[in-house]
């Protein structure tokens, strides 16, 4: 059972929050920003082309990625927020099912991240990366698949974390491997077989992939198959994080 009336209360709550802290939206977008015109700019050089594009075209689609799995992961921190002045207790004790609460966090952190995602986007002709018209909806979709995907992740941490320190250190163990392991930054073909393996099991390359095809034309898997397996990646972190926010002790 859900209550869409709490879902809308914890999703409103989050967003009125994120905005109202200003330094948070602009440190959020000063990491991808960097990474893209430093990183991509100063190896584009050295890398040379990849297929018909340079590099910074290239790893374009991965800075989307990387913008996705930051902000949608930090997002689960209000969590942690709530539960240090008391609120998540006042929420658990109203007559509503944790499910809607688990919920209304994913789709807020899913909301934060389409937002932060949509201002990259607007820095594709300063690459000369030129979106079609027609991908721009499927795309916004992908992204809101993947999205919802993390937040699920960010959530399962912060309900076994008591800090904030504790959260944050577990975050970025888990974020940089997934990001570097996507195939953000480099070609997934060609590789050892070690890393070739790591990279197949990370559900963050088949989000990668997708937007790569929606962005720049080409992909290194079937577009169908990393849909599904987009849904499915959805599908699972969100049970998860309703098991384990069930289980949390407030």
């Amino acid at each position: 059972m859900i209550d869409l009336a709490c879902i809308r209360m914890v999703w409103e709550r989050d967003i009125i929050r994120y905005f109202r802290e200003k330094s948070q939206l602009y440190g959020s977008l000063t990491r991808p920003v960097l990474w893209l015109f430093v990183l991509g700019m100063g190896l584009r050089g050295s890398a040379g082309q990849i297929g018909n594009v340079n590099y910074t075209q290239f790893i374009f689609p991965g800075i989307i990625a990387m913008t996705a799995i930051f902000t949608s992961i930090q997002s689960a921190i209000s969590i942690i927020w709530d539960r240090e002045f008391g609120f998540l207790k006042e929420i658990l004790v109203a007559p509503v099912p944790r499910t809607s609460i688990v919920i209304g966090k994913g789709l807020a952190g899913t909301t934060l991240s389409l937002i932060q995602g949509c201002i990259i986007l607007l820095l594709a002709p300063l690459v000369h990366v030129h979106i079609p018209l027609a991908n721009i909806v499927p795309l916004i979709i992908v992204i809101a698949l993947l999205s919802f995907g993390l937040t699920g992740i960010g959530i399962v941490i912060a309900a076994r974390m008591t800090s904030f320190q504790g959260f944050g250190t577990i975050m970025n163990f888990v974020i940089m491997p997934m990001w570097f392991l996507s195939g953000a930054l480099f070609p997934v073909k060609g590789l050892p077989i070690w890393l070739n393996s790591l990279v197949r099991i990370n559900p963050l390359t088949y989000g990668v992939d997708l937007v790569r095809k929606l962005v720049l034309g080409f992909s290194y898997h079937s577009p169908v198959f990393d849909l599904g397996f987009l849904i499915a990646f959805g599908v699972l972190t969100t049970a998860a994080a309703v098991f384990f926010f069930n289980r949390g002790e407030y």
